[in-house]
């Protein structure tokens, strides 16, 4: 019996296919608008200008979350000060040496593929002991930036890693032609092109960074109050949203101001980034940055 999608479906043989990949795009943001109608609906009512700058008090119940925006931000500026260099150092080695190290590059990716799968709860355990311990950083700041540094390494390494090989072979070519040295043609070439990349990579990682718990519970700490140095204790947005919803009994309404904070917060990153990556690409490449930057 020779039955064709067209005659079952009565769409064109495509068509199933169509309405499928459609439902995905429509449960997937009905999820995301469910998500953000209900943080806005609970959080904006009772959400003033001084919660953003006054001291949490009641154990965050009333007050602000001036000095949790703070921690939050120094730890976020501490794992990029860590990630991007390395980063990027090992981008540029998977991209270019591959050729030459096969067996050093391979390891190296299967090594971040297993990290990019470990529990975020792994790395806390893993910041507590290595850089609270051992390194002698106790429960700090410093702990938590470095805990991170490490998590989102492996999603910043794979980003810049396809910008590097959404170049076009013929600059490669060139390079060699122009018999131009390795570091003029990496600083001077090849990093330029991929800066939409490098920024998206950023901005990927904040994010992701900016909403990690487990990983800080064990590493930065829990103190609410204003940190006076790198080497004190401090809760991030995501420490505080879930110490409110778990474990304060009437922190709720707080919890969702707070999470308010976040969501706006990551979505002012994302569209700095975009304007930065639009002005680069203008301003660089003549918009045309997309032609060979498949993450730009």
């Amino acid at each position: 019996m020779n039955f064709s999608l067209r005659r079952i479906s009565g769409f064109p043989r495509d068509g199933v296919g169509v309405i499928c990949c459609w439902l995905s795009i429509i449960i997937a943001l009905s999820g995301l608008c469910m998500i953000i109608f209900t943080t806005i609906n609970k959080g904006l009512p009772d959400f003033t200008i001084n919660f953003l700058v006054d001291d949490p008090s009641d154990a965050g119940r009333s007050g602000g979350i001036g000095p949790i925006i703070v921690s939050t931000i120094i730890i976020l500026f501490i794992s990029l000060i860590v990630a991007v260099p390395m980063g990027i150092s090992t981008a540029l080695l998977l991209s270019e040496a591959q050729n030459r190290f096969p067996f050093l590059v391979r390891i190296i990716s299967i090594s971040l593929d297993i990290l990019a799968g470990v529990p975020s709860i792994v790395f806390g355990l893993f910041g507590s002991i290595f850089f609270a311990q051992y390194m002698g950083m106790g429960v700090s700041l410093y702990s938590g930036g470095f805990t991170l540094a490490f998590m989102i390494l492996p999603y910043f390494i794979r980003i810049v890693e396809q910008g590097l090989a959404a170049i076009p072979n013929e600059v490669r070519l060139g390079i060699a032609c122009l018999t131009l040295s390795r570091t003029i043609a990496v600083f001077g070439i090849l990093l330029p092109m991929i800066v939409p990349s490098i920024i998206l990579g950023i901005v990927l990682s904040l994010a992701r960074a900016a909403s990690e718990t487990a990983a800080l519970l064990f590493t930065s700490g829990y103190i609410d109050r204003m940190p006076s140095s790198l080497s004190d204790s401090g809760r991030t947005l995501s420490v505080h949203i879930y110490d409110l919803a778990m474990n304060v009994a009437g922190g709720d309404s707080a919890s969702y101001r707070s999470a308010l904070v976040l969501l706006a917060f990551l979505f002012f990153i994302f569209q700095v980034s975009h304007f930065l990556s639009r002005w680069y690409s203008s301003k660089f490449t003549g918009g045309n940055s997309g032609n060979f930057m498949a993450y730009g």
